[in-house]
């Protein structure tokens, strides 16, 4: 799928009646397949693309007359997978080159349907990185909600376990933030415009979108703070939990301390006076009762209970 920019406008061309590489300024779609031979219609060399440039982290590498950059676009429901786009960008031309069909499809449809009746060469690298973060505001509005949820339930201190959730979203927020940190170094490659293929327009709009990628980056921090917050938060409350069960059973061993005193003191293998005493026996049990009572009155006073 190739098509010509012109006056803010692009139209559909076949590769083979395009002119010459330098004239026109061109958008292309391509597979893997068909690349090579619109890379070398239009001055990217012979041995411009290969497949294992597809493979690895986000990049810029700029060559002799035209830059390719690798793109990680996320699924953000199912992250942490990903497609991933080469970008080709010389002085006439700006190509996508992707495996799967349904990206680029998307990509088609984002940069031809929606702004190809406004589309400025300059503007085209900016408008696909715009509209690739464009949704995130509100998919990080949604990671933010579940948090709060989850800190609202444990300040309602709802029996759940909150670990598998916390340990969840964090699986989410840091291929996020690797997302993020790859996209920021990528840009500042770009920024430098090593070969000059982005006039001063096209700086100006990266420029923008680099601050927007930024405050993107800082909310994902964010969000990991906040994870660490609730996790800290849950942390408290298990040993809040575990602090009221030891004190329980501290309790009940002050409690009948006393009683095995009492225990231990007529255990002995002595002649007691009181043995001779028809109350005797009734007289412990009534002084055990009275140990239990009074020990439980000091507790309650002391808020123990």
């Amino acid at each position: 799928m190739l098509y010509e920019i012109s006056d803010g406008k692009a139209a559909a061309r076949d590769l083979a009646e395009v002119k010459p590489a330098g004239e026109g300024t061109y958008l292309g779609f391509f597979q893997a397949e068909e690349a090579q031979a619109a890379l070398e219609k239009f001055g990217y060399g012979a041995h411009a693309f290969a497949p294992a440039d597809q493979i690895g982290h986000m990049m810029l590498e700029n060559r002799e007359g035209y830059d390719v950059m690798r793109v990680h676009i996320p699924h953000r429901k199912i992250i942490p997978t990903h497609d991933t786009a080469l970008v080709y960008q010389n002085k006439s031309s700006i190509f996508f080159i992707c495996d799967e069909v349904e990206l680029l499809h998307k990509l088609r449809h984002i940069l031809i349907e929606i702004e190809g009746s406004h589309l400025a060469y300059d503007r085209v690298l900016y408008t696909f990185f715009e509209k690739l973060t464009v949704f995130d505001v509100g998919f990080f509005d949604e990671l933010e909600q579940e948090i709060s949820e989850m800190e609202d339930a444990l300040i309602e201190s709802q029996k759940r376990n909150f670990v598998r959730e916390i340990i969840a979203l964090r699986k989410r927020l840091t291929p996020l933030k690797r997302h993020y940190e790859q996209l920021l170094n990528l840009l500042d490659e770009l920024e430098e415009n090593e070969n000059g293929l982005l006039n001063d327009g096209g700086l100006r709009y990266f420029r923008i979108f680099s601050s927007k990628a930024e405050r993107h980056y800082h909310s994902i921090l964010n969000l990991r703070d906040y994870v660490t917050q609730v996790r800290e938060a849950y942390q408290s409350e298990v040993d809040i939990d575990l602090n009221n069960i030891m004190k329980v059973f501290t309790v009940i061993t002050a409690i009948f301390l006393p009683l095995s005193l009492i225990v231990g003191w007529y255990g002995m293998n002595l002649q007691m006076p009181e043995f001779a005493w028809p109350y005797a026996y009734p007289m412990v049990i009534a002084l055990s009762i009275a140990v239990v009572v009074l020990c439980i009155a000091y507790f309650k006073k002391k808020k123990w209970f």
